[in-house]
């Protein structure tokens, strides 16, 4: 079971505060407690960077609703023990700020796909500009594979907190297998959301461009607020394939949930 915690990695930075002020409105409703965490090289700059925590959360207005902001020092590795931690103290989620895609190479280096893909805790990549007033519509891709399908679980847990109407977005199959493939897919997460009396409603796009594309103008054209996915690259690399990294880094600063299909195929489907 885990606990009632969101981590936020913070770098001092505007995606910094983006992501905690993000974090703050997901909290709100569960008053989920937020870790506020930063990770320091050598333990001579933790002092510090304690007291650059202290003073943003001093200066958070938060109301009597809120949940509490926690800060956290720890010397180690951005790379490596982000999901470490999360992971220890059981969080619910890691909320992460980027500034988009040459934005996150900047921010994380070359292993900037590895932090989020290795983790088992959901990530919430929060671009700066972020609209963090509302949550009223979740998009959520699947396609003809059964690991797309591990993010229905999370996704219609925020759908039913923040009473959200959730659009579920398929590709459209010519090929006849994986049409009946994709249509058993469809039958599964629709039976799923009705169990949970969750507003789904189910779109097939033809696409003309690449299905992120098309995903990220369906987001557009209908107001949505967040897009949710599950990665599961056959990869033995520890990257993004294309796909899931243009949702994360999506032009309309929308924020992209993702989870690790692979790590959390036991637990959700």
């Amino acid at each position: 079971m885990s606990a009632n915690l969101f981590i936020v990695p913070h770098d001092f930075t505007s995606v910094g505060d983006a992501a905690l002020k993000y974090a703050i409105f997901l909290a709100k409703p569960r008053k989920t407690t937020i870790m506020l965490l930063h990770i320091v090289s050598n333990k001579s700059k933790a002092k510090a960077a304690h007291e650059k925590l202290q003073k943003i959360i001093n200066n958070l207005d938060l109301g009597v609703g809120d949940g509490s902001v926690e800060p956290k020092v720890i010397e180690g590795n951005i790379f490596e023990d982000i999901s470490k931690i999360a992971e220890k103290n059981e969080a619910r989620l890691i909320i992460m700020g980027t500034h988009g895609a040459t934005g996150m190479q900047k921010l994380f280096g070359s292993y900037a796909m590895k932090v989020v893909s290795n983790s088992s805790i959901p990530f919430l990549v929060v671009q700066d500009g972020v609209d963090q007033s509302k949550l009223n519509k979740i998009v959520v891709p699947i396609t003809t594979s059964k690991e797309s399908l591990q993010i229905i679980h999370i996704a219609g847990e925020i759908a039913k907190t923040f009473d959200a109407k959730i659009y579920v977005i398929a590709e459209k199959q010519s090929d006849q297998r994986l049409a009946q493939q994709l249509k058993v897919r469809i039958s599964l997460v629709k039976n799923q959301f009705e169990e949970k009396d969750i507003d789904a409603e189910i779109v097939q796009i033809d696409s003309k461009k690449s299905f992120q594309k098309e995903i990220v103008n369906f987001s557009k054209e209908n107001k949505c607020d967040l897009i949710a996915v599950a990665h599961h690259s056959s990869s033995i690399f520890a990257q993004f394939e294309k796909y899931t990294q243009d949702l994360i880094t999506n032009d309309e600063y929308m924020p992209c949930l993702v989870v690790n299909a692979k790590l959390l195929s036991k637990l959700y489907y």
